[in-house]
């Protein structure tokens, strides 16, 4: 028999937790499920607990990253459930889909090359907003083999404890760096054509994109300063891309614009307008619809502007020495 362990993390996800608790003890192939909180005041601990879950309240005199969370997950789950070999890997504000951790584990069985299987996370209320809406397109990637995978996936444990796990000091963008470890041990990142979990983004509101966009920013910077040397070149290309679209040119046009009587303001505009087709013709060549492809062209655009504040905001800490401290963009639930 093939164990699976699931280690979830969360703080404050209120009724979603419950949700993604119940959709993971309705699946019995999971003989553990770990739940780490990071200092909820909502009543999560005393949910998870009622359910009989594993609880482990994570040391906030430590700052508080994601990573660092799942890390904890694991060596706990690893503790009690010492010869588990598959672990899935889940955010409290998601739910797992009916049948994915089997699915999952045999793909892991069947692939000894795989280390990192994951599938097609869902938006649950897409139609709520259309910041949810970009969150559902974003997440369904290309079929078959992959650089990284998200938060939701299900993971070898020999592999996983190889590399020495997540990487506790990063704010955000911590799994695709961990998968470049994976990959570089010589291990595969599989994405499959299957449903893997559904998530409550509960994005209403500009401002949250604006937040969640320069995390990813933050997260590019970062990834290309630890792995950005040639093979690897991770998030090199992303990185320069957000300087170029985001701060650069448009300084550019700026300081020409007294010079050019305007003209160069009209340019920029014009370059603007040409990449957001591109972007488009890309995406609805993929199989999007236009309408999608229009609103994701447009924002993928937007974007570049928090993106550039997430780049700064590295680069100052880094060369200051500061502690890199969290972009939050979620509500709590209730």
């Amino acid at each position: 028999m093939h164990k699976i362990g699931v280690v979830l993390i969360g703080r404050n996800e209120g009724n979603r937790l419950k949700a993604c608790l119940l959709s993971v003890m309705s699946e019995a192939i999971a003989i553990a499920v770990v739940y780490v909180d990071s200092g909820s005041t909502d009543g999560s601990v005393a949910l998870a607990r009622s359910l009989g879950v594993h609880v482990v309240d994570l040391d906030l005199s430590i700052p508080f990253t994601a990573a660092r969370a799942r890390n904890t997950g694991f060596e706990y789950l690893l503790q009690v459930e010492p010869d588990i070999e598959f672990v899935q890997f889940l955010d409290g504000d998601c739910q797992v889909v009916q049948g994915w951790l089997e699915l999952a584990m045999q793909e892991l069985i069947s692939r000894p090359d795989v280390v990192v299987v994951c599938g097609r996370r869902r938006e649950e209320f897409p139609s709520n907003s259309i910041y949810n809406r970009l969150c559902d397109i974003e997440w369904d990637t290309p079929i078959g083999e992959a650089k990284a995978c998200g938060g939701d996936a299900m993971m070898r444990v020999l592999a996983l404890k190889q590399v020495g796990g997540y990487n506790p000091t990063l704010i955000a963008g911590e799994e695709p760096e961990l998968c470049v470890r994976l990959r570089q041990a010589g291990g595969k990142i599989l994405r499959i054509n299957a449903d893997m979990t559904l998530h409550d983004a509960q994005i209403t509101h500009f401002g949250q994109w604006w937040k969640r966009s320069q995390r990813a920013g933050h997260a590019y910077a970062e990834g290309s300063w630890l792995h950005g040397r040639p093979p690897e070149r991770h998030w090199v290309k992303e990185s320069r891309s957000i300087w170029f679209w985001g701060l650069l040119l448009p300084l550019l046009a700026v300081a020409a614009a007294w010079l050019t009587s305007g003209l160069s303001i009209l340019l920029l505009l014009m370059l603007y307008a040409i990449l957001a087709y591109k972007v488009y013709k890309s995406t609805f060549n993929q199989g999007l619809k236009s309408e999608d492809a229009i609103l994701y062209s447009l924002f993928c655009l937007l974007s570049k502007f928090p993106q550039v504040q997430g780049q700064v905001q590295f680069q100052l800490s880094r060369l200051l020495k500061q502690q890199r401290t969290l972009i939050e963009y979620k509500k709590a639930a209730s």
